[in-house]
């Protein structure tokens, strides 16, 4: 299953808010849409599932105008949607009868989600007896209960405890090895990496960068190198008078094992492994520092990395 949203533009009164947007989710993979607040993400998922008209543009299912009737779309916003004053098992095959499921059918998910978040124990209490992260794994469960081909995620780890978050994690991974395509909003850049093998970061409606993370990390300059080694202390001394003349710097990184060299041209860093090596160093690792996902984003949405 691929889903495209192709050349998107939205305008409310004169503000254009989205301006030729374009990207793909496709079935067994997770997609990291990106952006500041304000930046598009929302209203680019709202088009996609029909709360909004597009005024340019289309979304299309495998080549084909999607039809909303025709898929299951799951969603988890960033604010919430549940009703705190209900009963958890009641709102569940309430949400489910709305997704389209019979009684019985909603019946049998909200027991199968309860209990695969570890909250069957609650499904007689109001949501609002909860902590704001069982909350949040109640709001999963009612995204799930439909088994959506097509799940898109705001936030999903917002309020999580790390025991949470990581089960949380298990379950998504669980729906992306299942086949549904996902399309994953978040600010905590350490999951987008996790998850999301492309990306689409928003600026102002439009789209700065996108494409695969690896790809694009290695666009950017790969002349800078970590060296992971208990013997850093005399490693950044040996570095300076060895190889000096290939380096712009080489500095120990404060009081960690790491030494950072910045060489003068990338091609360099095969003699200066080589130069390590021979002289005995105990090298943990040698690696090319990578921007992180951060940097690209702050970069890519303030300027500067």
């Amino acid at each position: 299953m691929k889903i495209e949203v192709k050349n998107l533009t939205k305008r409310f009164g004169e503000k254009e808010v989205l301006r030729d947007i374009s990207f793909t989710a496709e079935s067994g993979k997770a997609l990291g849409l990106l952006g500041r607040n304000g930046a598009g993400k929302t209203t680019t998922i709202r088009i996609i599932m029909g709360v909004f008209y597009q005024d340019g543009g289309e979304v299309l299912l495998d080549g084909k105008q999607l039809n909303r009737e025709q898929i299951q779309i799951g969603y988890l916003p960033e604010e919430r949607g549940l009703y705190p004053k209900k009963q958890i098992t009641e709102q569940l095959i309430y949400f489910g009868l709305l997704k389209g499921l019979s009684k019985q059918q909603a019946k049998e998910s909200a027991k199968k989600w309860l209990e695969r978040m570890g909250m069957s124990e609650y499904k007689d209490k109001k949501l609002e007896t909860l902590s704001k992260g069982n909350q949040q794994k109640i709001q999963l469960a009612a995204t799930l209960l439909c088994d959506p081909k097509l799940i898109i995620l705001d936030e999903p780890f917002s309020g999580l405890d790390p025991v949470n978050a990581m089960l949380l994690k298990d379950v998504i991974k669980e729906m992306i090895d299942s086949g549904s395509a996902v399309i994953f909003s978040s600010h905590q850049m350490n999951y987008i990496e996790e998850f999301c093998e492309d990306i689409v970061i928003l600026n102002a409606g439009q789209i700065a960068v996108g494409g695969n993370i690896s790809e694009i990390k290695r666009s950017y300059p790969r002349n800078t190198i970590e060296i992971f080694s208990t013997q850093a202390d005399q490693i950044t001394p040996f570095i300076i008078r060895s190889v000096g003349s290939e380096i712009e710097s080489a500095e120990k990184d404060g009081k960690s094992d790491i030494v950072t060299v910045k060489l003068k041209n990338p091609e360099y860093k095969n003699n200066l492994m080589q130069s390590l090596l021979k002289e005995g160093f105990d090298i943990d690792c040698f690696k090319v520092k990578e921007p992180s996902l951060n940097d690209i984003f702050v970069q890519y949405t303030e300027g500067g990395i």
